[in-house]
């Protein structure tokens, strides 16, 4: 899987190596419960990896970024088109691949059709996070052959108040980017009612990056989200509804728009964009240039974006959200569960004061999961998930047509526990129907998929797991159907409307130790992907610094080791060493682009008084040098970090206060999985102080 001398093989398997030394010392980690999961099992006993943030440690390494915020998780990294806009990557797998959902319902944003699109979730308002690595295709539809990130907020109350009303206030800035951030949340209840009001903001400068220049020009974010929910609660259950609201600006990095035309299919010339033509006088040529070396941005927050041409997008976001959960609904079933929400999603790219392209995402997704009761000792859930999406983009960058997709669902996912041994059998159906709004090119595609899996508890403290899938994705609309120049990537994207699904069958082995000074999670894996859908480029120049790249399908494997080993060395002092390491290959040779670098650190936590406890951590990032045809690759770096945090007891209330720096070395980094990596670099040295209470 990985070679001999793999740093990280080796390190995991030196710290392995401990483990027995230990092992007649008891200790018992909490379990955590994965509500992505639909049976809500332990983590511990899970067939696949899945990873939880929540409590102090979701609060203390949060950033205004998701994928920002999860790096920490072994196999999770970040696309990184600026503070604005990035997704998780897992696994190598980005995009369409990794689903990112709302307490169970798609978040139906536009972040999956290109890198510069934020995804539409505000962390300061996430009370937890809950990853799935590998294939979650059966619960959660044909994309997600990478993964699932579920994102659990508090904005459709469960329960009723102890003392009728509960609380928090976050507050947090850094200085890498001025980042100023607030959010607060009231829940109140009264009888069988709970209702939920919360909001926040955020605001940041570009930020500081190692040498000269010392600011990443344009890389501002400026955020604002609120929600009011409302439920009715029973000791059996609840119903409850939520509107939410999201208002985001920021900039858009190494965005440079050019004048395209075509002389046919595959024949594309491009010429630098003549702003004086499209747009005002006002709009600067040279916005790719740092926009003059005395631009200043930090006069009352305006970044000048109008005035010097800056290209940024301006988005919103209006949601609904149903949630239903309910114990003993009828005969034969001991509960059920209904996700419905429905978005309504616009951004619009500009330069300076003139709009460039619009987006438009209306999307509507309802499921329903009833779990049996156990019928010959088989515990299951069968579900049904519908959705619609009614998809535009109309402007400069209109490179995908309007469509309108419908996915339609069946699937089944059953557990049977015998003594230490846990099985999982699964399947899923699915139907998906792309109808261009031009009348052309209709696409309808049909899905299965398969999984099995066990975990094997042969000693207390030991879990083995494994599973086997059969997952297969269909292709989405901007693959089949885009022909036009993108800015955000700098290529001109050519679809394929006779594309076909992806088929992917993915093995997983991993070993868990749950209890004792010593714990871990390590497994490996390899994803076989017949028909892989790529974006090939073509080696065609068209010009202005673009590249021409025709969505193609090929067989591709990728494979990998992820892990973390921790050692209580004593009750206060705590050690872990983690890491990951993914390969991506064509298997007619040539690398996958964009597969994140191997990375390997140590991180110590050390509880200096009851109340007071820190950390310090270090990350190595491997050089990557497996590039894909016309890709740089990017150097070595070490990330140094380090963080206090104080947690005490205010009258009737909780407070925490934390000091968190990152990138304390300054060191200059880039990050692989980005498209815009060798223009852009990571922030630099950062501190974060923040405060929390919750009352």
């Amino acid at each position: 899987m990985l070679p001999a001398k793999s740093p990280l093989a080796l390190a995991l398997a030196v710290a392995a190596a401990s483990v027995s030394a230990h092992a007649d010392e008891s200790l018992t980690l909490p379990s955590v419960t994965v509500s992505a999961s639909a049976l809500e099992q332990s983590a511990d006993r899970m067939t696949q990896p899945a990873a939880v943030l929540q409590g102090d440690e979701w609060i203390n390494q949060r950033e205004t970024g998701l994928a920002d915020s999860l790096e920490s998780l072994p196999g999770v990294q970040a696309s990184n088109f600026g503070p604005g806009a990035s997704r998780p990557v897992i696994r190598g797998l980005d995009g369409a691949r990794v689903r990112v959902l709302s307490d169970g319902a798609d978040v139906m944003d536009a972040s999956t059709i290109s890198p510069d699109h934020a995804v539409t979730a505000d962390t300061a308002l996430l009370e937890r996070v809950e990853v799935l690595k590998g294939p979650s295709t059966l619960l959660y539809g044909g994309g997600a052959i990478g993964g699932v990130v579920n994102l659990i907020d508090r904005r459709v109350p469960t329960y009723i108040p102890e003392r009728g009303y509960e609380g928090e206030i976050d507050l947090r800035g850094n200085t890498v980017a001025d980042e100023r951030t607030g959010a607060v949340g009231l829940s109140l209840g009264a009888g069988q009612f709970a209702a939920r009001i919360e909001g926040a903001k955020s605001e940041a400068d570009p930020y500081n990056i190692p040498g000269s220049p010392s600011t990443q020009e344009g890389a501002y974010n400026e955020t604002e989200s609120s929600a009011l929910g409302l439920s009715w609660i029973t000791d059996r259950g609840y119903v409850g509804l939520a509107y939410s609201r999201q208002d985001r600006e920021y900039g858009l990095l190494a965005h440079e728009h050019a004048d395209c035309h075509t002389h046919g299919p595959a024949d594309w010339h491009c010429v630098e964009h003549d702003h004086g033509h499209d747009h005002d006088d006002d709009h600067d040529d040279d916005h790719d240039d740092d926009h003059d070396d005395d631009h200043d941005h930090d006069d009352d927050h305006d970044h000048e974006h109008e005035e010097h041409g800056q290209a940024y997008i301006d988005m919103k976001q209006r949601r609904w959200d149903l949630r239903a959960d309910y114990q003993d609904p009828f005969s034969g079933f001991e509960r059920i569960r209904v996700r419905v929400a429905d978005t309504d999603y616009e951004h619009v790219e500009m330069e300076g004061a003139e709009a460039g392209t619009r987006f438009t995402n209306r999307g509507t997704e309802g499921r329903v999961e009833l779990t049996h009761n156990p019928i010959a000792g088989w515990r299951g859930v069968i579900g049904t998930q519908l959705s619609r999406r009614d998809f535009a983009a109309t402007g400069e960058e209109d490179y995908v047509p309007p469509t309108l997709t419908h996915n339609r669902a069946l699937f089944l996912l059953e557990s049977y526990e015998q003594g230490d041994w846990i099985y999982e059998v699964g399947l899923r159906q699915e139907w998906q129907s792309i109808e261009r709004k031009d009348g052309n090119d209709d696409a309808d595609h049909k899905g299965t998929s398969v999984s099995v899996g066990a975990s094997w508890q042969f000693q207390p403290e030991l879990v083995l797991y494994g599973s086997l899938s059969r997952s297969q994705r269909l292709p989405a609309a901007e693959e089949l159907y885009a022909n036009g120049p993108h800015a955000a990537t700098r290529t001109v994207e050519i679809g394929d409307p006779d594309l076909d699904r992806e088929t992917s069958v993915n093995m997983e082995l991993g070993l868990r130790r749950i209890q004792g000074p010593v714990t871990f999670d390590v497994s490996v894996y390899r994803n076989d992907v017949d028909d892989f859908i790529y974006a090939a480029d073509t080696g065609d120049d068209p010009g202005a610094g673009y590249r021409v790249v025709q969505y193609s399908q090929a067989d591709a494997v990728l494979h990998g080791l992820e892990g973390s080993i921790s050692w209580q060395a004593t009750g206060s002092t705590g050690l872990t060493l983690f890491g990951d390491s993914v390969r991506g290959k064509l298997k007619d040779g040539g690398d996958l682009p964009r597969i994140p670098a191997d990375r390997y650190g140590l991180r110590v936590d050390q509880r200096l008084t009851s109340h007071l406890g820190a950390h310090v951590e270090a990350t190595q990032v491997m050089r990557q040098d497996r590039t894909a045809d016309y890709e740089t690759e990017t150097g070595d770096y070490t990330l140094l970090g380090a963080g206090l945090s104080w947690r005490g007891v205010l009258g009737d209330s909780d407070y925490l206060l934390f000091l968190r720096g990152n990138n304390l070395l300054d060191e200059k980094a880039r990050q692989h999985s980005s498209y815009i990596k060798d223009e852009v670099l990571l922030p630099g040295r950062n501190l974060t102080i923040g405060a929390r209470l919750a009352f």
